[in-house]
């Protein structure tokens, strides 16, 4: 699994909607897996670092804390969750 699957739902495996690919992400591709209360804040990370804007802050869901805050940087859910095979662009850090 890990890169290979996601690699393969970003480029379109099945037909999927994005919020479906980003559910699978979430359950498959981590341990434990996440909640799926993060598929939306997902897709707004990936959609602010796709229009340059990896420092906008996303709104988490109840319960959900990202060092203490209930906001985190777009850049940061990217990272945590694996998200770079959804990106527009290769030269994301």
């Amino acid at each position: 699994m890990g890169r290979n699957l996601s690699m393969e739902l970003a480029g379109g495996l099945g037909d999927l909607s994005l919020q479906h690919q980003l559910k699978i992400q979430l359950q498959n591709n981590h341990y434990p897996p996440v909640p799926t209360s993060m598929v939306f804040p997902c897709i707004a990370a990936i959609t602010a670092v796709n229009e340059s804007d990896p420092g906008k802050l996303i709104e988490l869901p109840d319960g959900v804390l990202w060092r203490g805050q209930t906001s985190a940087p777009a850049s940061a859910i990217v990272e945590a969750h694996h998200l770079d095979a959804w990106l527009d662009g290769d030269d994301y850090e």
